[in-house]
This record gives C-alpha cells, sequence and structure tokens, in this order.
C-alpha cells in the first residue's frame, strides 16, 4: 500500500470551492492553500486558490473552437468551471449552473435527473446535481494531478467537507459524485462547522485552552453562499484535559448570500423601473449574478462607496444600448442588515408559512429570511446553552466578511443574556473563504499525529418506519411506528445490536422502506419505539423503492416468490462516518445489509 504523504482538505462550497494540503510527516500542520488552474477568458486561463463553484455548458460551436479549455487537465470536462462561468453566468444564465451543491440535498428533485441549469429550455443540455457536482471535484482532482504529478490524490488522506445539516441521503450522494471525480474510497466527510473549529484550533495552538474553560459553549455560525449552518460544541474536561464535544446541529436552512444577492437584484429592478426598464426574466437572473460583485464590493471596509449596474437595452427603443442605475454602500447595507440580521428575541420564531397555496418548483428556500431569527430558534430547541458560563461565537462563510453583519449579530445574541454578558467572538475575519479547506486539511493532519479532535458521533438519531399489523381499513394505510437503530451521538467505528422484537423483512419483491431522522430526541436510545410524534420531532429521509434479492440457497426456496422474514436490526458507523443497518434473520444465518443510496434501482446485498 502506498504511503499517504499529504493531508488534503477540500471545501465543496457553494459558491467557490477551496483545496488545503499539508504534508502528514511535519512536526506541525503546515498548512497551503492549492492553486487552481481555470479558464477565465477565452483562451486564458489562471491560477486562483479558489474555484468559484459554476458550471457553463458551452454550445456545440464553442467546443468545437478548443478555446475553453484548460490546458493539461487530462479528465473529461463537459462544462467550463470556475471564473469564466461565474463570468459569463450574467450573460447566459440558461447555460449556467449554481448552486448545485444546494440541489444535490434537494430530495423534491430526482438529483439523478438532467434538470440543471433550472428552469432554462428543454432543448438545452442539462446536467444532474450529482453530475455537476462530480464535475467540479473532477477540476479539483485535475488542478492536484497538474501540480502534484507524481502524488495521485487517490494515494492521499483526503477530507471532503458537507453541510452538517446534510441528511444520509446528501451525504451518500456526496460521496458517490467524489468517488467518480477520483477520490480515493477511504476518504472522509467532515461537517463544515467541525472543519470550522479545527481551522481555529490550527490558527490558535494550545492557547485554545486557556482562551476556554470547562462548560464554555462555542456556538459556530456558518453563513456561506447557499446555506446557513449552525453547530453548538460544548467544552468539556476529561481526564483533567479539555476536550470538545458537538452538542447539537441545525436544520439545512437554504438561506445565505445568494438570497442577499436576490434582494439586492430585487432593489435595482425597482431603480430600473423608475427609469421605465421592466426586466424580463433572464435579464432578472443576469442582475443576480451582476449583483453578486457588487454586494462584495459594497459591504467590504475597503470597497466602493457606490457600484453602477447595467442592462442591455432589449426593447426596440434601446437595441444597441444599456441602461445603467447606481446603488449605494448606505442603503445596501441597510437593507442586508435589517433584512437578514434584524434585531430579535431569543423566543423569535422563524416564518415558516408560504405566503401563496401556490409555488414555483425549485429549490426551497427558506421564507424568513432572517438569520437571527433562525439562530434564536436552534439556541431555544437545543436547551444547551443556558447556564453556560460563557458562550463563545465563531463565525464562518464569506458573509462576515462585512463587519456590518458581523457586528449586528455579535450585538443580538449578546442581548439574549446567555452566558456572561456579549459572547467572545473567535478568529478573524481574515481567512473565512478558506478556513473549512484548511480545517479539514488540519483534521486529516491531527488524525495522524494524535492532535485534538471534536467528540460527538452521529448529529441525529436514526429511526426505522415500521408498519404496525392489524386489520385494513379501505382507503386509510396502516400506522406507522418509528423504531431507533442509531441514537444521538453514536461514534464512528462502533456498532450495536438493536433490541426488541423481531420484525417482518419483506423480500422477494418491491417494497418501500422509510427513515426517519431527529435532532432534538437526543435521550432516545437503539429499540426506543414511537408511536405518534410532533411534525419537528422526526423528519422523514428519502425512502427507497427497491426489491431485497433473496439468496441461492434451499432454505430460500419458499422466498423465491417474495416473503417475509423475521429479522432483529445491527446498526453500525463506519470510520468514514457511513450508517450501514443490517437486518439479520432469526431463523438462519441470512441477513441484508440497507444501503443509503437513493436510486431507484439500488441494490441490497444479502449474505
Amino acid at each position: 500500500m502506498t504511503r499517504q504523504k499529504y493531508s488534503i482538505g477540500i471545501d465543496l462550497g457553494t459558491t467557490h470551492c477551496v483545496v488545503a494540503y499539508a504534508p502528514l510527516d511535519a512536526e506541525r500542520p503546515l498548512i497551503e492553500l492549492l492553486r487552481i488552474e481555470q479558464l477565465t477568458a477565452t483562451n486564458e486561463t489562471e491560477l486562483r486558490d479558489n474555484l468559484p463553484s459554476f458550471l457553463y455548458i458551452p454550445t456545440e460551436a464553442e467546443e468545437k473552437s478548443g478555446g475553453l479549455r484548460v490546458p493539461g487537465f487530462i479528465g473529461v470536462h463537459p462544462t467550463i468551471n470556475g471564473v469564466f462561468a461565474r463570468t459569463i453566468a450574467a450573460e447566459q444564465p440558461e447555460r449556467t449552473i449554481a448552486a448545485a451543491k444546494s440541489w444535490l440535498c434537494h430530495a423534491g428533485v430526482d438529483r439523478y435527473a438532467p434538470i440543471l441549469p433550472w428552469g432554462s429550455p428543454d432543448e438545452m443540455t442539462k446536467l444532474s446535481p450529482v453530475s455537476a457536482t462530480k464535475y467540479l471535484l473532477r477540476h479539483l482532482v485535475d488542478a492536484w494531478r497538474a501540480s502534484f504529478p507524481d502524488d495521485s490524490i487517490a494515494d492521499q488522506s483526503v477530507t471532503l467537507t458537507v453541510p452538517a445539516s446534510f441528511d444520509l441521503a446528501a451525504r451518500e450522494l456526496t460521496r458517490e459524485a467524489a468517488l467518480a471525480a477520483g477520490l480515493p474510497d477511504g476518504f472522509i466527510l467532515l461537517e463544515e462547522p467541525q472543519a470550522a473549529v479545527y481551522h481555529w484550533l490550527e490558527s490558535t495552538g494550545e492557547r485554545w485552552r486557556r482562551i476556554t474553560g470547562e462548560g464554555d459553549t462555542l456556538l459556530v455560525c456558518d453563513v456561506g453562499g447557499g446555506t446557513t449552518d449552525l453547530t453548538l460544541v460544548r467544552v468539556e474536561q476529561e481526564g483533567g484535559e479539555l476536550v470538545l464535544r458537538r452538542l447539537a446541529v441545525g436544520n439545512h436552512l437554504l438561506v445565505g448570500g445568494d438570497n442577499m444577492d436576490l434582494a439586492l437584484a430585487h432593489l435595482a429592478a425597482t431603480k430600473f423601473a423608475e427609469k421605465g426598464v421592466k426586466l424580463n426574466p433572464w435579464q432578472a437572473v443576469s442582475m443576480w449574478h451582476s449583483c453578486r460583485k457588487a454586494k462584495e464590493s459594497l459591504l467590504s471596509s475597503e470597497g466602493s462607496t457606490t457600484e453602477t449596474l447595467s442592462v442591455l437595452g432589449r426593447g426596440s427603443k434601446l437595441i444597441g444600448g444599456t441602461v445603467s442605475i447606481e446603488i449605494e454602500k448606505s442603503e445596501v447595507q441597510t437593507l442586508l442588515v435589517d433584512g437578514f440580521f434584524p434585531k430579535c428575541s431569543i423566543d423569535a420564531i422563524p416564518t415558516r408559512n408560504p405566503s401563496s397555496g401556490f409555488q414555483e418548483l425549485g429549490l426551497p428556500f427558506e421564507s424568513d429570511s432572517a438569520i437571527t431569527r433562525h439562530v434564536a430558534a436552534f439556541l431555544s430547541a437545543s436547551g444547551e446553552v443556558e447556564g453556560s458560563p460563557r458562550v463563545h461565537l465563531l463565525l464562518n462563510g464569506g458573509v462576515f466578511k462585512s463587519t456590518a453583519l458581523a457586528s449586528r449579530l455579535v450585538e443580538t445574541i449578546g442581548d439574549w443574556g446567555y452566558g456572561q454578558g456579549q459572547p467572545q467572538r473567535l478568529g478573524s475575519t481574515d481567512s473565512l473563504d478558506h478556513a473549512v479547506a484548511r480545517g479539514a486539511a488540519y483534521y486529516g493532519w491531527a488524525k495522524s499525529r494524535g492532535g485534538v479532535r471534536i467528540r460527538g458521533g452521529t448529529a441525529r438519531s436514526y429511526y426505522v418506519g415500521i408498519e404496525t399489523s392489524g386489520l385494513a381499513i379501505p382507503g386509510m394505510p396502516r400506522p406507522l411506528q418509528a423504531v431507533c437503530v442509531v441514537p444521538f451521538g453514536m461514534e464512528e467505528g462502533t456498532e450495536t445490536d438493536v433490541p426488541g422484537r423481531e420484525v417482518g423483512l419483506i423480500v422477494g419483491r418491491q417494497a418501500s422502506f422509510r427513515f426517519f431522522a431527529s435532532g432534538c430526541r437526543k435521550e432516545d436510545r437503539p429499540g426506543t419505539t414511537l408511536r405518534s410524534w410532533d411534525e419537528d420531532e422526526l423528519l422523514e429521509t428519502a425512502p427507497m423503492e427497491l426489491t431485497l434479492d433473496v439468496p441461492d440457497a434451499p432454505q430460500s426456496t419458499e422466498l423465491q416468490e417474495g416473503g417475509v422474514v423475521p429479522v432483529r436490526f445491527h446498526s453500525r458507523i463506519s470510520e468514514l462516518g457511513v450508517f450501514e443497518l443490517w437486518c439479520n434473520s432469526t431463523r438462519d444465518s441470512q441477513r441484508w445489509k440497507l444501503e443509503f443510496n437513493v436510486r431507484e434501482d439500488a441494490e441490497v446485498s444479502a449474505t
């Protein structure tokens, strides 16, 4: 077996991807950023320390021209990724894929179907969320190969980050795309907020034990381009040493920098309307992309005080001309600070009801854009911060490069009265764009060197839906019970028998297998059976429609046409954090392992 030489951390972000690496044989983590070659214009490439997560699908003529290729890349790249794709998105949004990561975790669509760019004409070439993710990762793999031709990424220690709120299906889809892109079989999935904490540990060294004390709480608030991810970590003492334990994670919240860009686009559309210009649908999408750059400039302390936005005129009176408007720094800060980080009380509840009974299909963005209200709801639901001596706040994500946005969140949480006065902010704004990738690289290095690791195991408890027996009633499904098969905090590399009565496993014919997750039922143990639950207590993950194979054994003859086998459950969390559910027959040695693959043709192995 080839000896691993580097720890590689990959931040597969909604708006940009970053790769960091560190030599594993170094006595301290010497972390560097990988320079990623990418197209910036026709026949022009640059090395940059991030790859914007945009994919452009070129026309047939553009493909034949050969001017949209990165020299030296070996893999097949049907898309143009990075800076060029982000730039051209404002001109050709119908050919540009954005937020593929958000689509990857959207259970309301078929994530293997060619649906992106969403809303583009039917005759356009489209990709699935899984394929788009694979092509982004393949670009990173090729960039690594270009810089380290003698050190294949397949032979390295690789850590790929995902939102803490990703469910089992989204993690499995990410894993599948990563393997198809060329990552090693043993790569590790690490939650992004934890990676941010690891970056803070790397940057502070042993000083973290003096900055924090036993019982302190770390609130990690990660607001990226498309999502908000919340995590609580507690400082505890074991054997006279301070350790870190992850306590809770929030729900997957589709609200972030993209929403802010859209808010600016609406402001811009209003200004254009005042000039007699009504943006058509594709001009509006183009303006959304243009507002991303304006936002970054106007929120930066070193940025400009005004930004000019223009659109090409498409009406008969404007052919060949442009119309421009100006946006001021002051109005942008007011719009975004008060709109996304309004002052609120700790008992504030986010608005979740849509304003109309009909909704356009697409990403399930949050109805309430107020991130402060989502943070309040998360803290109230966790019940973990009450009584904490001190609350530390670790901010992550490019949104917090804005001093105004960061200060408003710190001030609001301080007003809630948790801990002792204002929360202490950890870290700096210098590396917000790179913190997750650097933290992931540090995690791999610390794992091999015996450094500090955050404990906590699974972020949720998981349940299997069991249909109850009883008389059939026309038009009514039988009641469903939920049996806990993985408790909250089950550690990687552990397994457990699930106690309780036998259940019947349908084999030999198609059946639906339903699974649920909970982030709030932390006391449930394996075998705990729920006969009823509140709507927000358990959330159903993607069900699997599949047929379990009948083993080719003499005792299985009676099951060839389909039947029910009495089984007991055995759960395992692998070292890589993958959940395996074994169904062991109670009458012979047969057993089935459920693989969490959301393909319609998913297979389950029987041994």
